[in-house]
């Protein structure tokens, strides 16, 4: 009986972790610069890790797929269990349309996206301002949602690890 994820999953987990919050954290800097080279800049990197996050939500999905989850051998409540299945769909939810978001918004505001200067993506609709600071309402609050959701994962984690002493955030962890 496996018990712990893979140390591809557990790779990609972190290291999307790492991009959320650093994409959130860009995006909190950003709004406060005035308009310069260096908030053009941080929106750039905004976005180019944005749609990293996006590339490797596939990515990640792809080895879901192939990899199976470890069975969860914890004597945890129904209800946790569930809370845990809807988090982890929010996630992926989340990860997919917030980035999707991002790139709809740059469109209607007249903004080219690209990745890292390698190349340009298509816009996906027409100009509107009224649209896009709609977008942009829109992608703010479901970014904001999906920090909240991970800090209420770090802490059921935390709790896990130090009041339950379950052995849950072992399955994550990169050791034994």
């Amino acid at each position: 009986m496996k018990q712990r994820y893979t140390q591809t999953a557990i790779a990609l987990h972190w290291i999307m972790a790492l991009l959320v919050f650093t994409v959130w954290l860009i995006a909190l800097i950003a709004n406060d610069l005035p308009v310069s080279p260096e908030r053009i800049l941080a929106i750039s990197w905004h976005k180019w890790l944005g749609l990293t996050i996006l590339w490797l939500v596939f990515v990640r999905l792809f080895w879901r797929a192939t990899h199976p989850v470890p069975e969860l051998a914890l004597n945890m409540p129904l209800w946790q269990v569930r809370i845990m299945h809807f988090t982890h769909l929010a996630f992926y939810l989340l990860m997919i349309t917030i980035p999707i978001l991002g790139w709809l918004m740059s469109s209607a505001k007249g903004y080219t996206v690209n990745y890292f200067g390698l190349f340009e993506l298509p816009d996906l609709v027409l100009k509107d301002k009224a649209n896009g600071r709609l977008l942009k309402q829109i992608h703010e609050i479901l970014a904001n949602i999906l920090i909240s959701l991970v800090a209420v994962h770090v802490l059921a984690a935390l709790k896990h690890h130090f009041w339950d002493k379950d052995g849950l955030l072992k399955r994550m962890s990169f050791f034994k």
